[in-house]
């Protein structure tokens, strides 16, 4: 990577580190992406969707499919505790994900594509939203109307070796989604409790026959019903019995056509027990994520670049219980996504000290340009 295009992506990196953005709260940072663009670039094409924003470098005669790659540009809820200058302005907001390192690679590729051309389309996607599971799905229309042939992602990973590249083929991440139960009754007199409806037991059946629902055996992959909150009743209310409740948790599975079965059976349960206890109830769904798949072929395709590159290959023996939007785009075209190392010693992502390492920049930039080369 050119030193001169590395300084500038650097301070770039550190801006967007400085101003973060939420998910589906990106705009700000959308608008610095633009603008850097147009300022830095001169063949490449900007298309401004309003919720996300990608770019285009046209090839003067392509003679083979147009190539996509995405970056993920959101921040989550955690203090930014680190004694840098490009410290994070919003309180309690940070780049914890390394999203700021993401996006400031995808721009300094760009940047380097511009300036040494290439024999094919490349399309360089900046999505928003990655971490509430929203974000790649409003995205789809970056691969069906722009004919994508294959598209390709990166992700920061510290406790791996420093410029590693971990593949993984077939199923990278599971998928998953946050499941709510509501159940309504009626209140009562804590002295009289059978004159009301109260959705304790509801709640608590619910939740042991979802022990069971999961039980070793019972599915082929990996399904989880983890219990983030049970709520029933108001707080040290001791002459009330409960009218409602509510229960909590992330359904997860290795197949995602299982864990929709799981949903399934979930909501079977819940609805049998509300019945049972004459009481209303409600399902609604946030944070859902499908299953990521990284095909074989386009594995093989960074294996190439990474070993020419010399780079320390590491093949992920497990799929990852954790969730990525990234599987939307993978499954509608080829494509994968790989993990690049940040060192044995860097701070766990999501965590107040985490800062992505500007050293990967030129690694990264250099994988993707590689990966454009390839047949």
């Amino acid at each position: 990577m050119k030193q001169s295009n590395l300084k500038k992506i650097i301070e770039f990196r550190h801006e967007l580190h400085k101003h973060p953005n939420l998910s589906n709260e990106e705009r700000p940072t959308l608008e610095r992406i633009i603008r850097f663009l147009e300022e830095n670039t001169k063949n490449i094409e900007i298309v401004d969707k309003g919720h996300y924003v990608y770019a285009i470098y046209r090839a003067k005669d392509p003679k083979r499919p147009n190539i996509g790659f995405r970056s993920d540009c959101d921040a989550i809820k955690v203090y930014d505790d680190i004694d840098k200058p490009y410290k994070s302005v919003v309180d309690g907001v940070g780049h914890k994900c390394g999203h700021d390192g993401h996006t400031a690679v995808m721009a300094g590729f760009a940047m380097e594509i511009d300036q040494e051309g290439a024999d094919r389309d490349v399309y360089f996607l900046f999505q928003p939203a990655e971490e509430d599971g929203s974000g790649a799905a409003r995205c789809v229309d970056f691969i069906t109307d722009n004919d994508i042939s294959d598209i390709y992602a990166f992700h920061v990973h510290p406790g791996a070796p420093k410029h590693s590249v971990t593949v993984r083929d077939g199923l990278m991440n599971c998928a998953s989604k946050g499941m709510r139960v509501h159940f309504k009754g009626s209140p009562a007199h804590a002295s009289e409790p059978e004159n009301g409806r109260n959705p304790s037991f509801a709640v608590a059946k619910t939740i042991l026959e979802t022990e069971k629902i999961t039980a070793p055996g019972n599915y082929k992959g990996l399904v989880m019903a983890t219990i983030v909150q049970i709520a029933v009743g108001e707080e040290e209310a001791f002459g009330v019995a409960a009218s409602e409740g509510k229960l909590l948790m992330t359904i997860r599975g290795a197949i995602e056509d299982e864990m929709d079965d799981l949903q399934a059976k979930i909501e079977a349960a819940a609805a049998k027990f509300a019945k049972e206890y004459e009481l209303e109830y409600a399902f609604s769904y946030t944070d859902a994520f499908p299953e990521t798949i990284s095909h074989p072929e386009s594995n093989v395709k960074i294996r190439n670049v990474s070993n020419k590159l010399d780079l320390p290959i590491i093949e992920m023996p497990e799929a990852l219980r954790g969730s990525e939007d990234y599987g939307h785009f993978t499954k509608l075209t080829k494509g994968a996504s790989l993990f690049l190392g940040a060192g044995m010693d860097s701070p766990d992502l999501h965590t107040t000290k985490f800062d992505f390492d500007d050293e990967l920049i030129p690694t990264a930039v250099a994988i993707f340009k590689g990966l454009v080369l390839e047949p």
